[in-house]
C-alpha cells in the first residue's frame, strides 16, 4: 500500500514528498489522497511499500473504514476496460446517426488523462492548473502553439467555476468520453465535406457546435451506464477487464479486526455481486449499501430498501429498523450510514476514486475523514525519481568537470 498527497504538474511531480516508515505509518496516515494496490510490475515495485504524506491522521480516532467499489476495490484493467467503454460509446454515437467513418477509430491509451477539461464552445481540450491558467490546448489531436492558443483565450487562462462552459473530466470512466470527444473533433476537422467554423461545423444546411457533439458524447456515456450495456460486457468477461487481488481479503479483515467497514457504491446489487472476488465477499463488511447515488447519498439522499440477495429485487416499502448483518440495503443516504453504524461523521475514513462524488461531498457535508485512489501516481512516482537520478547524475558530472578545470 502506497499513499501520496502531493501535486504534479506538466512534467513530473512539484515536491518531494516525506516519506513515512512502517512503523509511523501503523500510527499515522495521510488525509487525501491513496495510492492503494500498486501494480507489482518491475517499473512500480519500487513504490509498492512507500508511504508520502503531506497530512497527519490518528488512525486510532478511526472507528469505521469505508469503501467505494469502481476503480476502488474493484479495479479494472487499463486499457482494456477503457477501450470497451470507448467502444460502445462510439458504436452508439454511429447508431443515432454520426458517420459510420468513426468505427475506424481506436482506444489510444496514451493520449486521454484525468482532469482535462472540455471547452464546449471552442471544442477544444485543456490542461489547467489550479488557478485556471492553461498549460496544454488540443483540438482535436492536434495541440495548439502560443499564438493559436492565444487566439482562443487571450491571457491563457479560464474561468474554471464556468461550469456552464467547461466540464472537468475527473474521473476514470471519462477517459473512454475523452478520446471519444477528441476523435469526434479530429474527424469533422479533416473530412471535406464540412465546413471548419469557430464554433462548431456546417454542412449544408445543419450545423453541428461543439456543444450538441459534447451533449451527445455525454448521452453516449450515460445509456451504456444506464441501460447497463457496459456492466453487461464486464460480467461477461470478468477476467479480462477485473483484476484479482489476492491481498484485498487480507486487508479488509485486518481492518475489520479493529474497526467497522461497510461498502458503499453506485452500482446496483446484480453487478456488484459477480464483481466480487469471493463468494464471501458479504462477510468483510458491516453494511453493504448498493445504488447510493452519490454524491446525492450525501445530501438528502433516496428511499433505503433492502436487496433480496436470491433474486436481486429490492423489497417493497421503507427500512426503518436496526442493521442486519449479512443484509444488502439500497439507496439511503450517509445519515442512516451514521445511525446504522452508530459513528459519527468524524469517525469515518472513506476510500473512493470520485474526488467530487466521494471525496468533497463526504467531507464538507459530513465531515468524514477522506482517501482518494490515485492510481495514476504510480507512473509519476516512477517519472519524478527517474529525473531526480538524472538530476543528481548530471549534477555529479558538472562537478567533477569543474574539479579538473580547477
Amino acid at each position: 500500500m502506497c499513499v501520496a498527497t502531493f501535486s504534479f504538474r506538466q512534467h513530473g511531480l512539484r515536491n518531494e514528498p516525506r516519506l513515512l516508515t512502517p512503523q509511523r505509518a501503523c500510527a499515522q496516515t495521510t488525509h487525501l489522497f491513496l495510492l492503494m494496490r500498486l501494480q507489482t510490475s518491475a517499473e512500480f515495485v519500487m513504490f509498492d511499500h512507500r508511504v508520502f504524506v503531506n497530512r497527519s491522521l490518528t488512525l486510532e480516532n478511526i472507528k469505521c473504514y469505508g469503501f467505494d467499489m469502481d476503480y476502488t476495490l474493484a479495479t479494472y484493467k487499463s486499457p482494456d476496460y477503457e477501450s470497451l467503454g470507448f467502444e460502445l460509446m462510439r458504436d452508439r454515437m454511429v447508431s443515432v446517426g454520426y458517420p459510420h467513418e468513426l468505427l475506424r477509430y481506436t482506444y489510444d491509451p496514451s493520449f486521454p488523462t484525468r482532469g482535462l477539461v472540455i471547452d464546449t464552445i471552442y471544442g477544444n481540450l485543456l490542461k489547467v492548473d489550479a488557478n485556471g491558467n492553461i498549460l496544454v490546448c488540443s483540438h482535436g489531436f492536434h495541440f495548439l502553439k502560443g499564438d493559436q492558443i492565444h487566439s482562443y483565450y487571450p491571457n491563457k487562462f479560464i474561468q474554471r467555476d464556468d461550469t456552464d462552459r467547461f466540464y472537468i473530466l475527473n474521473t476514470l470512466f471519462n477517459l473512454s468520453e475523452t478520446y471519444l470527444y477528441a476523435c469526434l473533433v479530429d474527424f469533422f476537422t479533416r473530412c471535406t465535406r464540412y465546413t471548419n467554423l469557430l464554433k462548431g461545423y456546417q454542412h449544408g444546411d445543419l450545423f453541428m457546435s461543439f456543444r450538441s457533439m459534447f451533449q451527445d458524447v455525454r448521452d453516449a456515456m450515460d445509456f451504456i451506464h444506464d441501460t447497463g450495456v457496459l456492466k453487461e460486457q464486464t460480467i461477461k468477461n470478468l477476467d479480462k477487464y477485473l483484476s484479482r487481488d489476492p491481498q484485498l481479503p487480507q486487508l479488509l479483515t485486518r481492518i475489520k479486526e479493529i474497526a467497522k467497514v461497510f461498502l458503499a457504491t453506485n452500482s446496483d446489487y446484480n453487478y456488484t455481486e459477480p464483481g466480487s472476488e469471493i463468494k464471501s465477499w458479504r462477510s468483510f463488511f458491516d453494511l453493504i449499501v448498493v445504488d447510493t447515488r452519490k454524491p446525492l447519498f450525501f445530501a438528502e439522499g433516496t428511499v433505503l430498501r433492502q436487496v433480496d440477495t436470491n433474486t436481486g429485487k429490492l423489497r417493497i416499502g421503507t427500512y426503518t429498523g436496526d442493521l442486519q448483518h449479512g443484509t444488502v440495503y439500497s439507496g439511503g443516504s450517509s445519515d442512516i450510514v451514521c445511525d446504522l453504524l452508530d459513528v459519527k461523521g468524524k469517525d469515518i475514513l472513506y476510500i473512493g476514486d470520485h474526488i467530487f462524488g466521494d471525496i468533497l461531498k463526504s467531507k464538507k457535508r459530513q465531515g468524514w475523514k477522506t482517501f482518494l485512489v490515485v492510481p495514476e501516481l504510480a507512473k509519476e512516482l516512477q517519472v519524478w525519481e527517474e529525473k531526480k537520478s538524472k538530476n543528481k547524475e548530471a549534477q555529479s558530472a558538472t562537478g567533477q568537470q569543474q574539479s579538473r578545470v580547477s
